[in-house]
């Protein structure tokens, strides 16, 4: 299914005149496992997060809502993770599912904000700390990707401000890691994965 879905987004932005560039600060070994933190202002982040991931050993963890979608609905059905963010209930589990994931050696990409920022230009906002303490718990490095142009291609869906072609460019930052860490590190380390995003956002 992930590489169905590489296949076709880049097929489908090629189409329409869509690149993407990937710098990287480190060279990152797709062997690991991890958690991928990428700032999130486009629908187009997906198919650059799944272009970026060089394994089909991946899972994204997204909004429930995307289970009404018939297309994006064969995905969460089959290697992806949904959450209602309103129900505790809801998140628990999910964050189970992702962590019996990243213990069997795939990894997850989870939008730390939660969602695409309503306001235009976007901004990024504060982080929710699930991501964090799993990666603590679980000893797994975290992957900072800052997307700083993304927007100006495709904001959230295209709707109100439409698109146009371009090239997205995206910041592979090296992983941090988690090895040493203690729970009572997770508000610390989601403030610094917070900083490393923004200082290429700017």
């Amino acid at each position: 299914m992930n590489a169905i879905r590489r296949t076709w987004g880049l097929v489908s932005s090629l189409l329409v005149g869509v690149f993407y560039s990937f710098e990287y600060e480190a060279p990152i070994d797709w062997n690991r496992t991890y958690i991928i933190c990428p700032n999130h202002t486009s629908n187009l982040d997906i198919t650059a997060m799944t272009i970026l991931v060089r394994n089909n050993q991946h899972s994204f963890m997204g909004k429930e809502e995307l289970l009404n979608n018939f297309i994006t609905r064969l995905f969460f059905k089959t290697v992806d993770i949904p959450v209602n963010r309103k129900s505790k209930m809801s998140s628990y589990r999910a964050f189970k599912k992702a962590s019996e994931a990243l213990a069997e050696g795939t990894s997850v990409i989870i939008f730390p904000e939660g969602r695409i920022p309503h306001q235009y230009p976007p901004q990024l906002h504060e982080f929710k700390n699930g991501p964090f303490r799993m990666a603590i718990e679980l000893k797994i490095p975290i992957i900072p990707v800052s997307s700083p142009d993304t927007w100006q291609v495709l904001w959230d869906t295209g709707l109100k401000y439409g698109s146009k072609p371009g090239i997205c460019h995206i910041f592979v930052h090296k992983p941090v890691e988690t090895a040493g860490l203690t729970d009572d590190d997770a508000d610390e380390l989601r403030d610094r994965v917070h900083a490393i995003i923004q200082n290429k956002l700017v």
